[in-house]
């Protein structure tokens, strides 16, 4: 089963955050500045917390904000007014979400990895600590760049 047909549900309104009912996700909208990287890490962290899920909470938390980051460089300059960005993180079944929406339509891309270099690393780091990733089209309202998680003690 492709991973993208199983999350097709969440394309079609569900990352809304009025759709997100408590018990099942959550959304954090974040302005273009820097410190919203450390606020997505802590609203990760408050979430997993609350769903008992403290096993997923170092690779979430690097997950999320890496693809902070990345919305954050590349689809939004930094002191754009507004909430340009917004993180959200959703048990779906046997698995746990973490969502990032930003304006722009533009596909993210994995760079060859420069192991020297300070940056271009965040996409392969998501691929090495996520179940798998990828990214959906949301047409003029931009996209959503997404990683999947399998929650630990389902048995799926």
């Amino acid at each position: 089963m492709r991973t993208e047909a199983v999350l097709e549900p969440l394309w079609q309104g569900v990352l809304a955050p009025e759709r997100l009912a408590a018990a099942n996700g959550a959304t954090c909208e974040l302005s273009a500045a820097p410190e919203s990287v450390r606020e997505a890490r802590r609203f990760t962290r408050a979430t997993l917390q609350r769903w008992d899920l403290p096993m997923l909470r170092e690779s979430m938390e690097l997950v999320a904000s890496e693809l902070v980051t990345n919305a954050l460089r590349y689809a939004v300059p930094l002191g754009t007014p507004g909430v340009p960005v917004r993180l959200s993180v959703v048990r779906w079944t046997s698995r746990v979400v973490c969502a990032v929406r930003d304006p722009s339509g533009v596909a993210p891309v994995a760079k060859d990895p420069d192991y020297v270099a300070e940056t271009g690393r965040g996409l392969h780091l998501v691929e090495s600590f996520s179940e798998s990733w990828g990214w959906h089209p949301l047409g003029a309202a931009g996209k959503v760049v997404w990683a999947l998680f399998m929650a630990p003690g389902t048995g799926y």
